[in-house]
């Protein structure tokens, strides 16, 4: 079996891939910011984070095992060179590259791309929301394209909250009306848009899922996504945790294991739906999870407390009985459980 993985500096490593309002990196200026921006789109990357499923997908292991190949098939992977474990292969491009991409659809007749590619930094997204919308819009469109010249299924990487925005019904169900708070949001739903409407023109079968806040092993403790990453490398270096607003915000924690059983489900479903749910759907405040963080690294650093940030939610937690009903998929790795297998990976 052929694969192809466009990613965002591993969109399965473990992420909050819809919301990273909780990085703790200094701020750089806006020219390096936006010159950073656009070498990581040149090689194919957007700001997120989720590795081991870039690889991961093609074989139901754990993340952190060696890539497999299936019926002696291959795994093409878009992504970083330093997030790509031997055996698989690597090729750097721009999703927003159609020819490229085209060619390289043409060349290899892939039978599915798992579609991790994006801009997935908030902050980005409202400051710079036109380099957002180039990003996840326009390369969305343009994977399917490429997809649609072998008749290749695509699964799509959205988001949960980002999507949801604030909303009554927690946890949240498919249904829910979706009041994007930030223009990441906005472009993620936008992406999901196409996918729909490939489906209805081309009577394609792609696949939605709507990621809660993905964290596991191969999380950048110093990148720009990933709180639970960022709060073990601030512990373990001893450095003061940040935590923006009054830490009571919640989010939908899910172990990058889980969601990379849930895009294999996908990439197998024959039913109907197109749009799924993956989350826990239990709510986890900053606070608890810096006090579960600090449970797991044996310290208790009290954390700095900073402003808000714009866009950020309050609440968000993901209904996903339509997942367990339809992909046969549950959320199996308990937040305890995560939390020491990410921890442990970091200490490696």
């Amino acid at each position: 079996m052929r694969v192809v993985l466009p990613d965002a500096v591993g969109e399965l490593d473990a992420v909050d891939h819809p919301q990273h309002e909780q990085d703790d990196e200094p701020d750089r200026s806006d020219e390096r910011e936006q010159q950073d921006r656009a070498d990581d789109a040149r090689d194919g990357v957007g700001h997120a984070a989720l590795g081991p499923a870039q690889v991961e997908v093609v074989s139901p292991e754990v993340p952190g095992e060696e890539p497999q190949e299936e019926g002696g098939g291959r795994v093409l992977v878009l992504q970083r060179r330093e997030r790509v474990p031997p055996g698989a292969e690597l090729r750097e491009m721009d999703i927003r590259d159609g020819a490229a991409l085209r060619a390289l659809a043409t060349e290899l007749e892939p039978q599915a791309w798992f579609h991790l590619a994006a801009q997935a930094d908030v902050r980005v997204s409202v400051a710079d929301p036109g380099f957002d919308a180039d990003v996840n819009v326009r390369g969305t469109a343009e994977v399917l394209e490429a997809a649609r010249t072998t008749g290749a299924r695509v699964v799509f990487s959205s988001t949960g909250g980002a999507i949801y925005g604030e909303v009554d019904t927690i946890p949240s169900p498919e249904s829910t009306p979706c009041a994007a708070m930030a223009p990441y949001g906005v472009s993620k739903l936008c992406g999901e848009h196409y996918v729909e409407l490939s489906n209805r023109l081309y009577g394609t079968s792609h696949v939605i899922l709507r990621y809660g806040n993905v964290y596991g092993p191969r999380q950048d403790p110093h990148g720009e996504a990933g709180v639970v990453a960022i709060f073990f490398g601030k512990l373990a270096a001893g450095e003061t945790p940040l935590v923006f607003g009054d830490g009571l915000q919640t989010r939908d924690y899910v172990y990058v294991g889980d969601v990379v059983r849930a895009n294999l489900a996908a990439f197998g479903y024959a039913g109907s739906a197109e749009t799924f749910n993956i989350g826990t759907g239990a709510e986890t405040n900053v606070l608890e999870l810096l006090q579960a963080c600090q449970h797991a690294a044996g310290t208790a650093a009290a954390p700095e407390h900073r402003p808000a940030r714009l866009g950020e939610l309050s609440r968000s937690a993901l209904d996903c009985s339509l997942a367990e009903r339809e992909l046969g998929w549950k959320a199996e790795v308990g937040f305890a459980e995560g939390l020491q297998l990410t921890l442990a990976e970091l200490s490696a």
